[in-house]
Protein backbone atom coordinates (compact mmCIF):
# COMPACT_ATOMS: atom_id res chain seq x y z
CA UNK A 1 0.00 0.00 0.00
CA UNK A 2 1.24 3.48 -0.90
CA UNK A 3 0.05 6.76 0.53
CA UNK A 4 0.02 9.78 -1.74
CA UNK A 5 0.66 13.06 0.07
CA UNK A 6 -0.13 16.20 -1.88
CA UNK A 7 1.26 19.40 -0.38
CA UNK A 8 -0.34 22.58 -1.64
CA UNK A 9 0.81 26.13 -1.23
CA UNK A 10 -2.38 28.16 -1.50
CA UNK A 11 -3.33 31.80 -1.64
CA UNK A 12 -4.47 32.49 1.95
CA UNK A 13 -7.11 34.93 0.71
CA UNK A 14 -8.72 32.09 -1.29
CA UNK A 15 -9.05 29.40 1.37
CA UNK A 16 -12.79 29.05 0.66
CA UNK A 17 -12.02 28.18 -2.96
CA UNK A 18 -9.51 25.55 -1.84
CA UNK A 19 -12.10 24.07 0.51
CA UNK A 20 -14.59 23.76 -2.38
CA UNK A 21 -11.86 22.12 -4.47
CA UNK A 22 -11.22 19.68 -1.60
CA UNK A 23 -14.93 18.82 -1.28
CA UNK A 24 -15.03 18.04 -5.00
CA UNK A 25 -12.07 15.66 -4.65
CA UNK A 26 -13.88 14.14 -1.68
CA UNK A 27 -16.41 12.85 -4.21
CA UNK A 28 -14.22 12.11 -7.22
CA UNK A 29 -11.24 10.37 -5.61
CA UNK A 30 -13.15 7.53 -3.89
CA UNK A 31 -15.49 7.14 -6.87
CA UNK A 32 -12.47 6.41 -9.06
CA UNK A 33 -10.79 3.86 -6.83
CA UNK A 34 -8.45 5.49 -4.31
CA UNK A 35 -8.94 5.37 -0.55
CA UNK A 36 -9.23 9.04 0.40
CA UNK A 37 -7.97 9.85 3.87
CA UNK A 38 -8.82 13.53 3.49
CA UNK A 39 -8.04 17.03 2.38
CA UNK A 40 -6.80 19.48 4.99
CA UNK A 41 -7.06 23.26 4.84
CA UNK A 42 -5.11 25.71 7.04
CA UNK A 43 -6.53 26.32 10.50
CA UNK A 44 -3.73 27.38 12.86
CA UNK A 45 -0.11 28.15 12.06
CA UNK A 46 0.64 28.49 8.38
CA UNK A 47 -2.16 30.04 6.36
CA UNK A 48 -0.66 28.89 3.07
CA UNK A 49 -0.16 25.12 3.49
CA UNK A 50 -2.85 22.55 2.72
CA UNK A 51 -2.73 18.80 2.14
CA UNK A 52 -4.51 15.97 0.37
CA UNK A 53 -3.88 12.36 1.42
CA UNK A 54 -5.06 9.08 -0.06
CA UNK A 55 -4.01 5.44 -0.26
CA UNK A 56 -3.52 3.40 -3.40
CA UNK A 57 -2.37 -0.25 -3.61
CA UNK A 58 0.55 0.32 -6.04
CA UNK A 59 1.98 2.67 -8.64
CA UNK A 60 0.42 0.47 -11.34
CA UNK A 61 -2.99 0.92 -9.71
CA UNK A 62 -2.27 4.64 -9.44
CA UNK A 63 -1.88 4.81 -13.22
CA UNK A 64 -5.22 3.02 -13.71
CA UNK A 65 -6.85 5.30 -11.10
CA UNK A 66 -5.50 8.41 -12.88
CA UNK A 67 -6.97 7.18 -16.18
CA UNK A 68 -10.38 6.67 -14.56
CA UNK A 69 -10.15 10.02 -12.81
CA UNK A 70 -9.27 11.87 -16.01
CA UNK A 71 -12.48 10.51 -17.58
CA UNK A 72 -14.59 11.80 -14.66
CA UNK A 73 -16.34 15.11 -15.48
CA UNK A 74 -15.73 16.38 -11.94
CA UNK A 75 -11.96 15.99 -12.48
CA UNK A 76 -12.04 18.36 -15.48
CA UNK A 77 -14.40 20.77 -13.69
CA UNK A 78 -12.19 20.88 -10.59
CA UNK A 79 -9.03 21.37 -12.64
CA UNK A 80 -10.61 24.25 -14.55
CA UNK A 81 -11.92 25.76 -11.29
CA UNK A 82 -8.39 25.73 -9.83
CA UNK A 83 -6.96 27.26 -13.01
CA UNK A 84 -9.53 30.06 -13.22
CA UNK A 85 -9.49 30.95 -9.49
CA UNK A 86 -5.69 30.61 -9.13
CA UNK A 87 -5.83 29.60 -5.46
CA UNK A 88 -3.13 26.91 -5.81
CA UNK A 89 0.31 28.49 -6.02
CA UNK A 90 2.30 25.23 -5.87
CA UNK A 91 1.51 21.53 -5.70
CA UNK A 92 3.95 18.77 -4.70
CA UNK A 93 3.05 15.08 -4.74
CA UNK A 94 4.98 12.24 -3.12
CA UNK A 95 4.27 8.57 -2.52
CA UNK A 96 5.24 7.03 0.80
CA UNK A 97 4.96 3.57 2.29
CA UNK A 98 4.15 2.90 5.92
CA UNK A 99 7.35 2.25 7.84
CA UNK A 100 5.90 1.83 11.35
CA UNK A 101 2.89 0.24 12.97
CA UNK A 102 0.61 1.44 15.74
CA UNK A 103 1.68 0.21 19.17
CA UNK A 104 0.93 -3.46 19.60
CA UNK A 105 -0.06 -4.25 16.01
CA UNK A 106 1.73 -6.00 13.18
CA UNK A 107 1.71 -5.41 9.44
Amino acid sequence: MLTCFIRYQIDPTKRAQFEQYARNWGQAIPRNGADLIGYYAPHEGSSTLAYGVYNIPSLAEYEAYRARLSADPLDRENYEFAQSEKFILREDRTFLKLASTPHGSRI
